[in-house]
């Protein structure tokens, strides 16, 4: 059977800090700028979440986008949207609320409800020209 990528689209807004609590004031702004900002700044975050695989004979499918859809909703956009990642996001207490590492917890969050025969890759957009792929390497 052919193998093919399907992607689902999905949107939520979410504030965070860049920021090392074992770095001085200056070294943070240094390395953070305005990104460092102690009040938080938001983002219209984009995310693409794709799955290869192979198309089922019977419904032609590679995946269920409804069901896709409905996990994305209550694994992502329900955990992240309009929240303060740093402060309401668990997984946030101790990394950095990085677009890079919110990729890499998305995509975990996400592989522990699909099943491993799909390749999971997410993409995240924080702006319309910065984003970031993960695709589960370590």
């Amino acid at each position: 059977m052919p193998r093919v990528t399907v992607h689902r689209k999905a949107h939520f807004n979410a504030a965070h800090r860049l920021h090392n609590p074992n770095w001085s004031d200056e070294r943070n702004l240094e390395v953070f700028g305005k990104c460092n900002n102690q009040y938080y700044h938001g983002h219209n975050y984009e995310l693409i979440v794709s799955l290869t695989g192979e198309i089922d004979p019977e419904t032609g499918y590679v995946y269920d986008l409804g069901k896709l859809k409905d996990l994305i909703k209550t694994e992502i956009e329900d955990v992240f949207d309009h929240k303060n990642i740093n402060i309401e996001v668990e997984e946030f207490k101790n990394i950095p609320a990085s677009t890079e590492y919110m990729s890499v917890v998305i995509y975990n969050k996400l592989r522990k409800v699909i099943e491993e025969k799909f390749d999971l890759k997410i993409t995240l957009y924080e702006t319309p020209r910065n984003f970031v792929t993960y695709s589960g390497e370590e």
